[in-house]
């Protein structure tokens, strides 16, 4: 076919596409949208729209536990994520939260980094919950150099649950997101921290809409997502996430889930799948679905009593469930 002189049309994209053997036609009608690799070898590109729905793929559904990181037989402690959390400080609930919320969203490993005065706190959550003390009563810069060198053996690192908004502790955050080099979920005090950044690895921000306007400036979350090279999290009634480029919609959850630590919940989940190796867009959609499931699921039986942690308790189901 490519040696002769017929005008060659592919349907979708060229056959033996993505290996040396292949069509290279003079045009390709594909089907709904470009698909990944396509260039100008694929001759003029059209796309044809064959109805199907926006919801089909814009909106995070059942579908997205396809792409959950399920553990080998072989593995081994530690191969299914290993999770660094800098939180704490005014408050101990928001880093224990997020790190429960993590484990049970299938994390091998986490360690919370917590000051002094929350440590106790925290260190007594769960027995499988490890925690490490940081000098006094908040995150301040002489603990930076510290957590930079402790990250490297993680991998992600979420920042910002019950950390407080202390001028010195915000400054301590920027200069660890700055100069941390592991893939990064950044939460609660920490977004307006981050206001202006051009993160270095894949990270995720976790925004209420409250936290998102102090950083976007009256900017769309695509815009804020594309300055500083992260996936924007947007929490809401249907929340956004969107690397700038591409934008889906969650729907799952319930009004119930306004309580305090829902977002810690969230962020927990969100790092926990970054630090099982997912992408970061993925991970933020597929957290999202799986903790607003969660909260449907408490709501069966807790209804507007619902709190943060039964949505954590509610977290195996859903993933016993979506992965059957």
């Amino acid at each position: 076919m490519n040696a002769s002189d017929a005008f060659v049309v592919s349907a979708d994209v060229p056959s033996g596409f993505g290996t040396s053997v292949r069509v290279k036609p003079d045009a390709t009608v594909t089907f709904h949208d470009l698909k990944q690799g396509m260039d100008e070898s694929c001759g003029r590109i059209v796309v044809a729209d064959i109805g199907i729905p926006e919801d089909a793929w814009r909106k995070v559904g059942p579908g997205d536990m396809l792409r959950y990181p399920v553990p080998r037989p072989s593995s081994h402690k530690g191969d299914n994520g290993k999770l660094m959390i800098v939180g704490g400080g005014p408050y101990f609930g928001a880093p224990a939260m997020s790190a429960m919320s993590a484990l049970r969203i299938g994390t091998d490993s986490v360690r919370v980094f917590t000051p002094e005065s929350s440590y106790r706190e925290v260190a007594a959550a769960s027995p499988v919950l490890m925690a490490t003390r940081l000098p006094g009563d908040r995150l301040d810069g002489g603990s930076v150099d510290m957590l930079l060198r402790e990250s490297a053996s993680y991998g992600a690192v979420l920042i910002g649950p019950g950390l407080g908004a202390s001028q010195d502790t915000l400054e301590a955050a920027a200069r660890f997101m700055r100069e941390c080099r592991v893939p990064m979920v950044i939460d609660a005090d920490a977004i307006s921290a981050a206001k202006g950044m051009k993160v270095a690895v894949p990270t995720v921000l976790t925004p209420h809409a409250g936290e998102f306007a102090r950083i976007s400036d009256g900017r769309s979350p695509e815009e804020v997502a594309s300055a500083m090279g992260a996936v924007v999290l947007l929490k809401g009634k249907d929340d956004v996430v969107t690397d700038g480029s591409r934008t889906r919609i969650n729907s799952s959850g319930t009004p119930a889930m306004t309580g305090a630590g829902t977002g810690d919940v969230l962020a927990g989940a969100v790092a926990g799948l970054l630090s099982k190796g997912m992408d970061a867009f993925d991970a933020a959609c597929l957290a999202a679905y799986v903790c607003g499931k969660a909260g449907e699921e408490a709501f069966e039986s807790k209804s507007y009593g619902l709190i943060a942690t039964d949505v954590i308790d509610g977290i195996p189901t859903v993933l016993r469930n979506g992965l059957r």
